[in-house]
């Protein structure tokens, strides 16, 4: 039998990255992950960084794993999470700190923006809605408090760009990571040089966009020589959601999914950005997807807000599972209390279970104390948003969703999948929980001419991996 054509997709998320392998076998996709590894965030120079000389090493250790085990991948791509970057100087060397979304860097900086330009008009211009994340206020942030560098700085790498360029020596800012930037035209998916100049930010240093399925380069001869062979580094779809939402199993036209994991990313595809002011108001937002496409979706809180309630259990001495906490929150599945977990007081708190019951007080309601109580709040809030969500994209696209697909690693957490078929009113579909990894695998054999298109890698997924249907 002949040797298939490996795929890697290195999917860096913002705890832990995995490099998986992917083939085609049969007439399906088969997985398998090959190395596994860390990542986070610490306190450096007053802010919360990213070790990336640490996520390199691990980049190349796992590529090493490839060959130890015989499986030496022809194609490779990197996906990560959105919005943050690396600045270079002339020599290529990274300037400054590589500070992570989640600093403070840009508190007070959307009102030192909309002096020059109102939200209202950069949603219209950019079809992005305001976070405080967004790499425009980190890089307005940095023009007020470090304007040395950004002035010293001759290129911006997205992250994947980034590690893109290490493995390969060349700079391409790919489409879908840089439409999470806020600083994308929605109409011509290029980066918006008037709001640059708006801005007051220097154009020259984002390099051209360039398009998912676009070959980067192959390893630089150091590179080779570190992990013993070469491989064509390709662009996948490089925002990690944009990755997940190519690989939703659903051949319809309109669908509703969630991309759940760390953050709920709640929407649907679009052909067309939707720049309108009831999308404004309800705070969607238009990024990039395959083929063009957008990704119209809300970015709701997630399952960051039970990560972090379990570490502080866990420092408490209270080492418990997701199941086990979901267990423990389907015994108080009648407590009352609710939190609005869109709001940004649960971005970053310095306790999260502290933050939960401070709201849950400051409206009345009961005060959550077990570990049932505080986990119930959690679960039920985010199921009640995914409701009201629902609502809010119908009645904006005018469609109606007849089921809801949750992929990503949330799509496994059971308790809350259930209680979001009851607050929706419909089925959910869950699975497949890697669909970050296999849309990044998928847009890599769709380049290779392995698959021939979307609708046809969709199809393939489908068939390749369990959906489990959750009655409403």
């Amino acid at each position: 039998m002949k040797n298939p054509t490996y795929y890697l997709a290195i999917d860096f998320g913002a705890s832990s990255g995995r490099h998986i392998l992917g083939h085609l076998e049969d007439g399906e996709m088969k997985l398998e992950e090959v190395y596994r590894f860390e990542n986070g965030v610490s306190e450096k120079n007053g802010h919360l960084c990213w070790d990336f000389d640490h996520l390199w090493n691990e980049v190349l250790a796992g590529l090493r794993r490839c060959r130890e085990i015989g499986k030496i991948p022809s194609y490779m791509g990197i996906d990560t999470w959105g919005v943050d970057f690396v600045l270079l100087d002339g020599e290529d060397r990274v300037l400054g700190d590589t500070v992570a979304y989640r600093d403070s860097r840009t508190d007070g900086m959307a009102e030192v923006v909309y002096k020059k330009i109102s939200a209202e008009e950069l949603f219209r211009r950019t079809g992005v809605v305001y976070q405080p994340f967004n790499t425009l206020y980190q890089l307005v942030a940095l023009r007020e408090q470090e304007p040395a560098l950004l002035a010293e700085a001759k290129s911006l790498l997205l992250v994947p760009a980034y590690f893109n360029f290490l493995l390969t020596g060349e700079k391409l800012n790919e489409y879908t990571m840089a439409s999470t930037s806020q600083l994308v035209d929605a109409e011509t998916r290029n980066w918006d040089y008037e709001l640059l100049g708006k801005l007051n930010l220097p154009a020259e240093i984002f390099g051209d966009m360039h398009m998912p399925g676009e070959l980067v380069g192959t390893f630089t001869k150091e590179v080779r020589e570190a992990v013993g062979f070469d491989c064509r580094v390709l662009l996948p779809a490089c925002h990690d959601t944009a990755s997940a939402v190519a690989a939703v199993p659903c051949e319809e036209d309109f669908f509703a999914y969630i991309s759940s994991g760390t953050w709920s990313l709640f929407g649907t595809e679009l052909r067309e950005a939707n720049t309108l002011r009831e999308s404004f108001e309800a705070g969607f937002t238009n990024e990039g997807g395959y083929e063009g496409r957008y990704r119209f979706l809300k970015n709701i809180m997630g399952l960051w807000m039970i990560q972090s309630a379990r570490r502080e259990w866990k420092a408490e001495g209270k080492d418990l599972s997701f199941a086990e906490i979901c267990a423990e929150a389907s015994k108080c599945d009648d407590f009352a209390a609710r939190v609005a977990v869109e709001d940004n007081r649960f971005l970053a708190p310095d306790s999260m279970i502290a933050e939960v019951q401070a709201a849950c007080r400051e409206t009345g309601g009961p005060v959550p104390e077990t570990v049932g109580e505080i986990a119930a709040v959690i679960y039920h809030s985010l199921a009640d948003c995914y409701a009201r969500t629902m609502e809010q994209m119908e009645s904006i696209t005018g469609e109606h969703f007849e089921a809801l697909c949750i992929v990503g690693g949330g799509s496994q957490a059971d308790y809350l999948n259930e209680l979001t078929a009851k607050a929706v009113g419909r089925p959910v579909l869950a699975g497949p929980s890697e669909a970050t990894a296999i849309g990044n695998l998928a847009v890599q054999m769709i380049a290779s001419g392995e698959i021939e298109n979307l609708l046809e890698a969709r199809h393939l997924i489908k068939k390749s991996f369990a959906v489990k249907r959750i009655e409403a």
